[in-house]
């Protein structure tokens, strides 16, 4: 007997084995239903009081059978294709008069259905029928269409197979304008959860939304959701997930990028409540560290920073679970996939680990090295993408050019440099730090991060004409607190041609600092004179030649 899904309990046998016959039915592909499945269905319902519905696939064919409502009825693993419907319909039953109820259009829409039919029952009868199909994505227009409810003998002539090619070649010629508008790159909807911090949650939903648009995502819609108490298991609710299911289908978006961490549980829910790729933060800027990761070693920390994050999230499920050989001699516990895919990513992890002590060994002995050549060494610390690559390149001898990207730079770049009355000096270049830097990144990069713990001076480059640059500046200064960095420090004022004058006043009022522009070279020579200043007051001794220029 095939499996009958829904609220079966209490049946008897005879009508569940009328239920599993309805397998055996088959309608064509053009027809909604045929006057045999709409009698056979009246009269099964009736007799159970009991609506039934049924799932076929394109070509009529039947393949799930169920008991209750639209809802109750789930789509097979693996219905979604690359087609922008599902290719399935539904038809199920009303025991009383009236139309679709919303949780029957959601199923519509939420499962991406061809087509969906309700069919009352009268007296055992089939009476009315009510027919729906998905709009195009156009903001202005519901989600669904509704056609007039009439005798559904008066559709038995209709033409489906036309109305869903139609509905398809409408989606692919919409999707195909919008990828030549975005050039081919992934759209995605921001979510920012707002817990009562207010202006800090709108700035760091900008934040996401540069993150996105370094990662090469198009930000087609940012959402702020306020909510106190995140929901265990869907972080801002089904039906707050369902609004952005129908955003991302207007906007023909593919990806919910969230601005908190998400916990495996949740990660997994909403992924299937919306049937869309589901990221969080710590995932995003994770892609963007992979992308930028040019050298063996930014390839090895970004790959155990992955590895790390990804290895509390593995969840076997299904096959997952099935215990590996079998036959004689194989018998036993043995090791589910689960296990075997998380053995070998620790196996892993200690082998990266391992490598990346190997860098840092090295690295040390080239800070050796320069303690004994007595060249003091600057670190340029700052958020990221403040410029601190291109101020590098206008202070040092060949220093590479900067990127408007966040984190371009994930090597130590060390540069050589000269500062009046010092001498030669060395710069070196870190990777830049963010609000709510993941833990997993800190560890990875600890090691590279060292160079900055043995400066004998930081450069903090600020973005002045950032809105939120004092929140930036106090989270980089976190940061570095937590890294225990002591060394002394002086602050540049970046890109203070593109900030506003009094926002610049403001900030050298509160933090001091001396504003430059690296892009135009504006403010260097200052820049250097406190630089050299700094170095002088912690001690540094002046190369002999350096006193006389």
């Amino acid at each position: 007997m095939e499996k009958i899904f829904g609220k079966t309990q209490g049946l008897k046998k005879s009508e569940l084995k009328k239920l599993s016959n309805l397998y055996r039915r088959r309608v064509p592909k053009e027809r909604l239903l045929t006057p045999e499945l709409a009698h056979t269905l009246a009269a099964l319902s009736a007799e159970m009081g009991r609506p039934v519905a049924l799932l076929l696939d394109r070509e009529g064919r039947v393949v799930r059978v169920g008991v209750g409502d639209a809802k109750d009825l789930p789509l097979p693993e693996g219905a979604r294709t690359e087609r922008r419907l599902s290719g399935y319909r539904l038809l199920h039953t009303h025991l009383a008069p009236g139309g679709f109820s919303r949780p029957d259009l959601s199923v519509l829409f939420l499962n991406r259905l061809d087509s969906l039919a309700a069919l009352e029952v009268e007296g055992g009868q089939p009476g009315l029928l009510h027919v729906a199909f998905l709009s195009p994505p156009k903001a202005e227009e519901e989600d669904w269409r509704i056609l007039p409810p009439r005798p559904f003998h008066q559709y038995l002539d209709f033409d489906l197979w036309a109305e869903v090619n139609a509905l398809e070649e409408e989606l692919a010629r919409q999707a195909r304008v919008l990828e030549i508008q975005d050039g081919g790159r992934e759209r995605a909807i921001l979510v920012g959860v707002d817990r009562g911090e207010g202006p800090e949650a709108e700035a760091a939903l900008e934040e996401l939304a540069e993150l996105t648009r370094t990662a090469g995502g198009v930000v087609v819609r940012k959402v702020l959701v306020y909510r106190l108490e995140l929901d265990p298991r869907y972080l801002v609710g089904l039906g707050k997930l369902e609004e952005l299911k129908s955003l991302a289908y207007h906007e023909n978006a593919s990806t919910l990028i969230f601005n908190l961490d998400l916990t495996p549980t949740q990660a997994r829910e909403i992924e299937g409540a919306t049937g869309l790729k589901v990221l969080d933060r710590t995932q995003l800027i994770l892609d963007i560290f992979a992308l930028h990761a040019k050298t063996p070693e930014a390839k090895d920390q970004v790959e155990l920073a992955q590895l790390k994050y990804l290895l509390p999230r593995l969840v076997g499920k299904g096959k997952e679970l099935s215990r590996l050989g079998g036959g004689i001699g194989t018998r036993g516990p043995g090791e589910t996939k689960l296990e075997v895919d998380r053995r070998r990513l620790q196996e892993r992890i200690v082998h990266l680990t391992h490598r990346l002590k190997g860098y840092a060994e090295r690295r040390e002995e080239a800070r050796r090295q320069r303690r004994r050549r007595g060249v003091p060494l600057i670190a340029v610390v700052g958020y990221t993408n403040a410029g601190k690559t291109t101020l590098l390149s206008a202070l040092a001898r060949g220093g590479e050019p900067g990127e408007d990207k966040l984190f371009a730079t994930l090597r130590p770049l060390t540069r050589r440099g000269f500062l009046p009355g010092v001498g030669e000096v060395l710069f070196t270049d870190t990777v830049g730090f963010i609000r709510r830097m993941p833990e997993t990144l800190l560890e990875a990069f600890r090691a590279t991060l060292e160079e900055v713990r043995e400066a004998d001076l930081l450069l903090h480059v600020l973005d002045a004409s950032e809105d939120g640059a004092l929140g930036r500046y106090g989270v980089v200064e976190e940061l570095l607190r937590e890294l225990s960095v002591e060394a002394p420090r002086v602050l540049a004022l970046n890109k203070a041609d593109r900030a506003a004058p009094y926002d610049l006043y403001y900030l050298q009022e509160r933090l001091g600092g001396v504003a430059v522009s690296a892009l135009k070279g504006t403010g260097l020579p200052a820049l250097r004179e406190a630089l050299a200043e700094a170095l002088l007051r912690a001690g540094v001794r002046p190369q002999a030649w350096a006193q006389y220029t």
